[in-house]
């Protein structure tokens, strides 16, 4: 059984890229005694499932600074990390075959542009020199930023958590978190299936099981979780190594290269919400039927592996970032709604600020899980 320690300055409930990365920059920080949880092993609830893409090509101006503060710690997480995440910077291409999703996105990309992001609406044409495999029958324009790309979720995890452990931040796995001590609207401690731990401030990161934890402290974290499928496929001769990551924005079907091969996934609409991790075919035909039409050259390409994971829904795919109003002191970063794993370094910088105190390098205000009480401002950019 997992030992814990008495007590900690800071607990970190969950051991994905958002919670090593909050334990990384705590411990950098100086903050003494931080301790992570992770119930399973380090990134074995969506992180290490994850698609592994990295952009800034979003619709709302925080996730597009989220996403670039975060592209700028990928570039150099070899460098403070020691650790190579296999970081490709092919770019990202949205095929865009919907007079309404053009507009929308000529609208994304000059605000991108105006927070610095190099991304462009391109013809058809010009998406097809891009990715050559695609067929662009019924393509009306393109959205292509040349700095996304795609990086190695397992090999950031190793990083976070090496990283993590040589600043003086503690990693228990195996250890579930069963519940939160609270007096007086103070957090007292955490309890786990190994000991009670002393505690004053709690952070969950818990991702597609976030909600369970704010039930814990009385916290609602409108977080549902959803499978995602992903496929691999055989070894590609001749696959051009720029690849970008391509997505067909009407079907959301998308694909980018994954070692001599492609990885590629689709949304299931059918898909009920769930914990379900078990592979399925009934995707399948719509998968086929999108691939036909859109990347007619995979049709005959063999299929190697595959697996699924959980994207961590909200009401408006926007993330719950901040900290419990009433309730000393209950932090959470979670609801990234598929968009998780590239925001993780930012957040991890988000949440040391939150616990110290001190203003974020991002303003997340408009991410408190509080905000659907005034509506919701739906995120465009999901795949």
């Amino acid at each position: 059984m997992a030992e814990v320690p008495a007590s900690a300055s800071v607990v970190v409930i969950g051991g994905g890229v958002m919670g090593l990365s909050a334990a990384y920059h705590l411990a950098r920080a100086g903050v003494r005694d931080v301790l992570l949880l992770e119930r399973d092993t380090l990134g074995s609830g969506s992180t290490c499932k994850a698609a592994g893409g990295v952009r800034a090509q979003f619709s709302d101006p925080v996730n597009i600074e989220l996403g670039q503060r975060s592209l700028r710690a990928f570039e150099r997480f070899a460098d403070e990390l020691g650790q190579e995440i296999d970081l490709h910077r092919s770019g990202y291409l949205f095929l865009l075959d919907d007079p309404a999703h053009v507009t929308a996105f000529e609208a994304n990309v000059e605000l991108q542009n105006s927070l610095g992001v190099p991304s462009r609406m391109i013809t058809p044409a010009e998406a097809k020199v891009l990715s050559p495999m695609i067929e662009v029958d019924g393509i009306l324009a393109a959205a292509w930023s040349p700095e996304d790309g795609h990086c190695t979720p397992e090999s950031v995890v190793l990083g976070y958590a090496g990283g993590a452990r040589r600043a003086g931040a503690r990693i228990v796995q195996h250890c579930a978190a069963t519940g939160v001590e609270v007096v007086d609207q103070q957090v007292r401690a955490v309890l786990t299936d190994a000991g009670r731990i002393a505690t004053d401030t709690v952070v969950c990161t818990a991702g597609a099981w976030s909600r369970a934890v704010g039930e814990m402290v009385g916290v609602a974290l409108p977080v549902v979780p959803l499978r995602r499928q992903i496929l691999t496929t055989e070894p590609m001769p001749g696959l051009d190594p720029a690849t970008p990551f391509t997505i067909d924005f009407a079907t959301s079907l998308y694909f980018h290269r994954e070692g001599p091969g492609l990885l590629l996934g689709m949304s299931d609409p059918d898909e009920l919400p769930g914990f379900e991790l078990g592979r399925t075919e009934a995707w399948l035909p719509r998968l086929g039927d999108a691939i036909a039409r859109r990347v007619p050259a995979l049709a005959d390409v063999g299929i190697a592996s595959g697996w699924a994971g959980l994207y961590e829904m909200t009401p408006d795919h926007n993330a719950l970032v901040g900290e419990a109003d009433g309730l000393s002191r209950f932090l959470y970063a979670t609801g990234f709604s598929g968009h998780g794993f590239l925001m993780g370094p930012a957040i991890g910088e988000v949440l040391r600020d939150l616990v110290l105190g001190r203003t974020p390098p991002v303003d997340v205000t408009a991410l408190s899980a509080d905000r659907f009480a005034a509506g919701v401002r739906p995120e465009l950019n999901i795949v």
